[in-house]
C-alpha cells in the first residue's frame, strides 16, 4: 500500500495537470472566437462567389462554361494530388486521427491511382513521412497566420500541375467546423472545378466575354476553397482541443476525489494501527 506521502505527491501531480488543461481550455476558447468570426465572415463570401460562377458560366458559350478552359478538363483519376490539412499540434482529441485515417482510406480506395500528398500541418506531415508516402509538398505553420497568400500559393501550385497534365485531379480532406462540439470530415473535389447550378438565371450585362470572366474567375475560385479549407480546419481544432482539455480537467477533478479518498482510508488505517499498537503495548506492559 502506497504511504501517505506517496499520495499527496500524486494528488499534487494531478493538480497541477488539471491547472495546465484548465488553462489550455481557456486558451483554446480565446482562439475559437477569432477563428469562428472569419469562419463565418468567409462563408457568405464563397456562397456569393460560386454563384457569380455558375452564372458567368451559363452565359459562356455552350451554356457550362468554356471547355476549352483547362480547369474544367474531366480525365480519367490516374495520377490524384490529395491536399491533406491538420494541425501542427497535438492534443486535440481525435482530430488528426481522424484526418490521418480518412487519407489512408482515399488512397486504399483508388488502389489502380498515384495518389500525391500535400500535407498542411506538422501532424500528418510526420506521420505520413516516417511511413515514406509520397508527399510532394509539406507546409507547417499556416493555421497559426491563416494568410489568404499561403493557401493561395498552393493552390496556384495545383492549378498548375493539373494544367500542365502532370495530375488529373485534386482532393481537399479537412474537418468542417459545424459546432463547438461537432466537427465533419469534408473530402471534396476541387479540381477539376464543378460547375454548381445557377438555379434561376440573371441577366447580367458583360465588359468582357464570359468567357474570359470564367478564365479569371475560375482561378480565384480554387484559391478561395484551399482558404475557406484552412479557415475550416482552423475552427474545428480549436474546438476540438478545447473540448479535449475540458474533458481532461473533468477527468483530473474525478481522480483528485478518487484519491483523496483513497488517502483518507490510508490515512484511517495507518491511525487505527497506530491506537492498536499503543493499546496493545499498554495492555503487555500491565
Amino acid at each position: 500500500m502506497p504511504s501517505l506521502i506517496d499520495m499527496r505527491r500524486r494528488i499534487r501531480s494531478v493538480k497541477n495537470t488539471q491547472q495546465i488543461t484548465k488553462a489550455m481550455k481557456m486558451v483554446s476558447a480565446a482562439k475559437l472566437r477569432r477563428a469562428q468570426t472569419r469562419v463565418i465572415a468567409s462563408r457568405p463570401y464563397a456562397s456569393l462567389l460560386k454563384k457569380v460562377l455558375a452564372n458567368v458560366a451559363a452565359a459562356a458559350p455552350g451554356g457550362d462554361g468554356d471547355e476549352s478552359n483547362p480547369l474544367l478538363a474531366r480525365r480519367a483519376e490516374s495520377r490524384v494530388l490529395l491536399v491533406v490539412v491538420t494541425s501542427d499540434k497535438g492534443l486535440a482529441g481525435a482530430f488528426n486521427a481522424n484526418l490521418i485515417k480518412g487519407a489512408q482510406h482515399f488512397m486504399k480506395e483508388r488502389p489502380d491511382a498515384t495518389v500525391q500528398l500535400e500535407m498542411i500541418g506538422r501532424k500528418g506531415r510526420d506521420f505520413f513521412r516516417k511511413r515514406h508516402a509520397a508527399i510532394s509538398g509539406e507546409y507547417v505553420g499556416l493555421a497559426a497566420r491563416s494568410a489568404y497568400a499561403d493557401t493561395a500559393a498552393i493552390a496556384r501550385k495545383a492549378a498548375d500541375l493539373y494544367c500542365k497534365l502532370e495530375i488529373d485531379a485534386v482532393y481537399l480532406l479537412y474537418n468542417e467546423f459545424r459546432t463547438v462540439s461537432s466537427q465533419k470530415m469534408t473530402i471534396e473535389r476541387v479540381l477539376p472545378v464543378e460547375m454548381p447550378d445557377a438555379g434561376a438565371p440573371v441577366d447580367y450585362i458583360f465588359d468582357q466575354p464570359p468567357a474570359e470572366m470564367l478564365a479569371d474567375l475560375l482561378p480565384r475560385y480554387v484559391e478561395t476553397e484551399f482558404y475557406r479549407a484552412l479557415l475550416e480546419s482552423t475552427a474545428s481544432e480549436h474546438a476540438a482541443r478545447m473540448m479535449a482539455m475540458e474533458a481532461a480537467t473533468s477527468n483530473a477533478g474525478e481522480m483528485i476525489e478518487k484519491l483523496t479518498l483513497f488517502m483518507n482510508r490510508v490515512r484511517q488505517a495507518s491511525i487505527t494501527k497506530e491506537i492498536i499498537e499503543v493499546v496493545s503495548g499498554a495492555a503487555s506492559a500491565e
